[in-house]
């Protein structure tokens, strides 16, 4: 085959350093939202949504064969951390936790994950962060020890 083809299709979630709420204000947390989109874009990482709520974001999209996920995440969240910080400037002190997760998603659940990113304010009235990432790594087979997972 004489091109390189590739359809991955990657859930991305992580939050702010110790959960901290920052992004409370629905105004910036959108303008974040869109943000995040535009420079997954020019990363050839289009995304699908974005969503969450103001301790953490979920991405869905569409993982480019030029670049690692680590390297992706890895830039989405220092360029990120850098607009907030010149956007507002009451918000020096935000960061990103360290880590974060990724989780595979097949064609057929792609509709399934655009709504649940879609709705993450109706969602976490029940549930915290640390309770949704742990359902997902379970959901998803990955076992994990609590003492590395939150920062």
């Amino acid at each position: 085959m004489p091109q390189s083809l590739s359809v991955v299709y990657l859930h991305i979630v992580f939050s702010t350093k110790g959960r901290e709420p920052f992004l409370q204000n629905p105004q910036l947390r959108g303008e974040l939202h869109r943000w995040l989109g535009r420079a997954s874009g020019e990363l050839n990482c289009p995304a699908e949504i974005i969503g969450g709520v103001a301790d953490h974001v979920h991405i869905l999209a569409r993982q480019s064969r030029t670049i690692s996920q680590a390297d992706w995440i890895k830039e989405l969240k220092r360029t990120s951390s850098a607009w907030i910080k010149q956007r507002d400037p009451k918000l020096q002190n935000f960061a990103w936790q360290a880590g974060y997760g990724v989780f595979s998603v097949s064609a057929s659940d792609l509709d399934g994950i655009r709504e649940y990113v879609l709705n993450q304010e109706e969602h976490h009235k029940k549930w915290s962060f640390q309770d949704e990432l742990r359902a997902l790594l379970k959901s998803h087979g990955e076992e994990w020890d609590e003492k590395y997972v939150w920062d």
